[in-house]
């Protein structure tokens, strides 16, 4: 990724998220206006133990993702935590976007960095079952995935998903269609 790419992406973050860095986890806080969560099982159960209940994980994944961003280009921001501030490798695919110190800390050894990457991907149905696969099976963490304006943001979660959208009409709206993968909990967790 250029140089020139990497610095467009970091503005339209800041442009529209400029309270948090692009930390999936981070962003409830500041954005809760804007924020929903959605269960990927009925009765809000956190992992699938057979292959129905995957289907019924990768439908609901798809479903908010194709409503989201049907049509459009996404980019699918992936993180590689660590305790050294090199990048290291990652798929060809993907390129290096910024580093963050995550966790900063006198000795060195205690530091955390959390290294992104991000891929440009046409959106279509399905084309990210196999790393949500993953992430459904806690295999894969804090990945984000963005319209191209960044806009919308969905990270999905061993469990569920959350949701930013652009403007808290928009989070209702969508948090009404699918008013039945929400939480029972009075917060939304």
């Amino acid at each position: 990724m250029s140089s020139g790419v990497q610095t467009a992406l970091t503005e339209l973050w800041q442009r529209h998220w400029p309270d948090c860095p692009p930390v999936g986890y981070k962003l409830r806080d500041p954005y809760r206006d804007r924020w929903v969560r959605f269960h990927s099982l009925p009765e809000s159960k956190r992992y699938a133990e057979d292959e129905s209940e995957y289907t019924v994980v990768l439908e609901r994944y798809n479903t908010v993702l194709d409503e989201l961003f049907a049509g459009e280009d996404v980019y699918v921001i992936t993180p590689i935590w660590a305790t050294e501030a090199e990048v290291p490798p990652f798929r060809p695919d993907a390129r290096y976007w910024q580093t963050l110190l995550v966790e900063d800390d006198p000795n060195t050894e205690f530091r955390t960095y959390c290294h992104l990457f991000a891929a440009r991907h046409p959106w279509r149905y399905g084309c990210l079952d196999e790393l949500l696969r993953e992430i459904a099976d806690d295999k894969v963490a804090g990945v984000l995935v963005t319209d191209t304006r960044m806009r919308r943001v969905y990270h999905p979660y061993d469990g569920g998903a959350d949701v930013f959208l652009a403007a808290p009409g928009e989070r209702d709206q969508t948090r009404d269609r699918h008013a039945d993968w929400l939480s029972s909990h009075s917060s939304g967790l």
